[in-house]
């Protein structure tokens, strides 16, 4: 073991650990018609819930396959994160689930999957500081590489943007968020870190479902980490593959319907009412084919009109 790292941390005794059983997770009828997480076939999971959202966690990759949030915009509240810090959750064993020592010593972030400022609402300040602190639990978290965590304002900024544009019935919004687990994702201190990550949000367009996906890179960045393996460096001889052909910084708008073939994930429904017009147009498109880039949240495609 490198004693140079944390070491890995005892789960507290029974009279110490945190309690979470009064946590209701994510609300699948949020919208007023039913949307449930979705599931992930062949594959063992366990779905933790916390305030206003849950994980599905995938114990074999000791990070989430899933996250799924439902966002009251008219309930959104200010909240710093300062004193909060990144915990275990005590429901599942630590060897299935990340911890500090992936994080320790090196430019690797916590990169949040469910948004903290998207999930800090509530109808007091007390139930949005429970959330607040629910998004700091490991379970919640994918490695990230710094700049990636830190720079991508487009990507941060779809929830908020689609709140205020799109969601109807009380800026309502459902965002389903995980990793894009692929076969050329380096191995790093017992964890694969996912070069992709993808983002399906949910709303309610003329009192009927809508859906988009999204998919963010990043590849490039990985290669500044001189402790990381490089992209497809998984032989045990320590050769490389190719890199995924993304580019820095790249956020996508996607159909819903690649993110079910990428992730393996049940989005058959969110499929179905996916409103990029070219899931509907090219219905049997290659996967990745039909990618849209995004440089700001005005480029979204979608087939009908934001509000003014």
């Amino acid at each position: 073991m490198d004693a140079t790292l944390p070491e890995p941390r005892i789960i507290a005794t029974a009279a110490t650990v945190e309690d979470l059983s009064d946590r209701e997770g994510f609300d699948e009828d949020f919208l007023g018609l039913p949307v449930p997480t979705p599931s992930l076939k062949d594959i063992d999971t366990v779905l933790l819930p916390y305030t206003h959202f849950s994980v599905l966690m995938r114990p074999d990759k000791r990070l989430a396959a899933v996250t799924a949030l439902g966002i009251d915009g008219a309930k959104l509240m200010d909240l710093d994160r300062s004193g909060i810090d990144w915990r275990l959750d005590p429901r599942i064993a630590e060897d299935q689930q990340t911890g500090e020592r992936v994080y320790a010593r090196n430019d690797i972030d916590r990169g949040h999957l469910v948004r903290r400022a998207s999930a800090v609402w509530g109808d007091t300040r007390a139930e949005a500081a429970q959330a607040n602190e629910d998004t700091f639990h490991y379970t919640n978290a994918a490695p990230q590489a710094a700049k990636f965590n830190q720079g991508l304002e487009l990507w941060l900024g779809l929830e908020t943007y689609l709140l205020e544009n799109a969601a109807d019935h009380g800026r309502r919004l459902i965002v389903f968020t995980g990793p894009v687990f692929s076969d050329v994702d380096p191995m790093y201190r017992g964890v694969e870190i996912p070069l992709r990550f993808f983002k399906v949000a949910v709303f309610l367009v003329e009192g009927s479902l809508a859906a988009t996906g999204y998919v963010v890179d990043q590849t490039p960045q990985l290669g500044d980490l001189p402790d990381v393996p490089r992209p497809g460096a998984l032989d045990d001889d320590g050769s490389d593959g190719d890199a995924p052909p993304l580019g820095p910084f790249r956020t996508f708008q996607v159909p819903v319907r690649d993110l079910a073939q990428l992730t393996g994930l049940d989005l058959a429904q969110l499929a179905d009412v996916d409103r990029m017009p070219i899931a509907t147009t090219l219905p049997s498109a290659r996967t990745t084919s039909t990618w849209r880039e995004l440089t700001s949240p005005e480029c979204l495609d979608l087939d009908f009109d934001l509000r003014g």
